[in-house]
């Protein structure tokens, strides 16, 4: 560093001017230029600080987000998953109601062309606490051929569903 201001030094020198003054002149000139550049160069380390700064921020930020989602999607699967067994639950008691339904009304449309058109049910299995009984109120076994003695009709041919079953 020396060198080159020796030889800026006289250079200038050889202009015909005072060497002295000239050689402040550099030396106030070199030593501005330096200290410019120096607070150049801790604005630029500074703004590179705050670049880095603001990055590290927008991570920590976005690390927070990512993880407020994934507990969101991680709540949001669960409640599908309970919701989707609960539909498949229900879809099945829908499709046995419909079996049953259907069921039931083979059964009314049975009693209702055995009656002979009239919506009739007494005496036809579906109240068994009349079956056996005569006109005079006595009981007589005559009348019980077409009662099952254990307990219902042989015209219930109804199927027993698992929910027909109680448990308890």
């Amino acid at each position: 560093m020396a060198s080159s201001s020796s030889t800026y030094r006289s250079s200038s020198s050889s202009d015909g001017g005072n060497p002295s003054d000239s050689a402040v002149t550099v030396d106030e000139r070199k030593r501005k230029r330096m200290l410019s550049n120096r607070e150049s160069a801790r604005r630029s380390r500074m703004r590179k600080q705050k670049h880095v700064d603001d990055l590290t921020a927008q991570i920590n930020q976005l690390s927070s987000d990512n993880r407020q989602i994934l507990t969101s999607l991680t709540a949001t699967s669960e409640l599908y998953m309970k919701i989707q067994a609960e539909n498949s639950v229900l879809t099945a008691q829908m499709a046995e109601l419909s079996t049953r339904l259907e069921s039931l009304n083979e059964i009314v449309d049975l009693v209702t062309t055995t009656n002979g058109g009239v919506d009739q049910i007494d005496g036809c299995g579906f109240d068994d606490r009349t079956a056996g009984i005569n006109c005079d109120g006595y009981y007589d076994d005559m009348m019980m051929s077409g009662v099952n003695h254990w307990g219902g009709s042989v015209y219930s041919n109804q199927p027993i569903m698992a929910n027909d079953i109680n448990m308890f």
